[in-house]
């Protein structure tokens, strides 16, 4: 996502590249419409977020599914898909307890799938099933969990809010401040001035939606938006690992400017599970 290094080279011609090598004003097009029903969710009814949170689910399980096919990897497509739905619903009402029930059904009904496949590569393939299934559905419900309380409109909006300013301010002070590569076997285009950059706009973004969204501590607000940084710039990493593994260049050609879904859900997948897990210390 954010901490570009200034003058990398694009992987792919587009319209009008940018610097950082994608189209962005398809990119901001498209970025600002899913806010825009995000925010629209949140505002009304902030229990359709959940429904948001499933849909993007489901394309984004579709997607990665695809990714591992072309690497040979058969992920039990199906049973991710209908438990992956299981596990973010049974998160609403049950929370944690459903979340788990829901994940460990799908898990042992994607162990049964592969039989029909024989024993040749069935631990490849029910491992990729299993890292799908957790990797996707269990670390969205959390996003969904946030939504739970009375507050839950504020808590959403704080961890989306968190991972938008560390992806705008990475790839801002990455474009143009960029220049130590911090993975550059990896993700070559992220720089140490970009992560920088994302750290300042996060930890910032942290103590604002935190005192006036959620009446929380400032100081709990900068930690907050600190975890997200870091989360989000590991999510990215992580999957940059596995394009990167599997030969590929993007999860999908979903949305212009960025890819498929999947490749923007990289960072919010893991900084829901941060997100979550310091909201329910810090906020009463």
């Amino acid at each position: 996502m954010g901490a570009q290094v200034a003058g990398g080279p694009t992987d792919v011609p587009a319209s009008k590249p940018s610097r950082a090598g994608r189209d962005l004003r398809a990119a901001i097009l498209v970025g600002v419409g899913l806010g825009a029903l995000v925010i629209l969710s949140l505002l009304t009814v902030r229990q359709t977020f959940i429904g948001i949170v499933a849909a993007a689910v489901a394309v984004s399980t579709w997607e990665l599914t695809n990714a591992f096919k072309k690497g040979g990897i058969n992920v039990a497509l199906w049973p991710a898909l209908i438990g992956g739905q299981a596990i973010i619903w049974l998160s609403w009402p049950l929370e944690r307890a459903g979340m788990m029930t829901g994940f460990v059904v799908t898990v042992l009904v994607c162990m049964i799938w592969r039989f029909r496949g024989g024993s040749d590569g069935y631990l490849r393939d029910l491992s990729a099933s299993v890292f799908t299934v957790a990797y996707i559905p269990v670390f969205a419900s959390f996003a969904a969990m946030l939504v739970v309380p009375e507050d839950g409109a504020g808590r959403a909006f704080a961890f989306l809010i968190g991972v938008v300013l560390s992806d705008v301010g990475g790839y801002a002070a990455g474009v143009f401040l960029g220049k130590h590569p911090m993975a550059p076997t990896i993700s070559p285009k992220k720089s140490w001035e970009g992560f920088a950059g994302s750290m300042v706009a996060g930890m910032v973004g942290g103590a604002i939606t935190v005192t006036t969204l959620l009446d929380g501590q400032w100081w709990h607000g900068v930690l907050f938006g600190a975890a997200l940084v870091i989360t989000a710039t590991a999510g990215d990493l992580v999957e940059s690992l596995i394009k990167r593994d599997l030969g590929i260049k993007d999860m999908g050609t979903l949305l212009p400017g960025h890819g498929g879904l999947m490749d923007r859900m990289d960072s919010l997948l893991p900084s829901a599970v941060a997100s979550w897990l310091l909201l329910h210390l810090f906020v009463q």
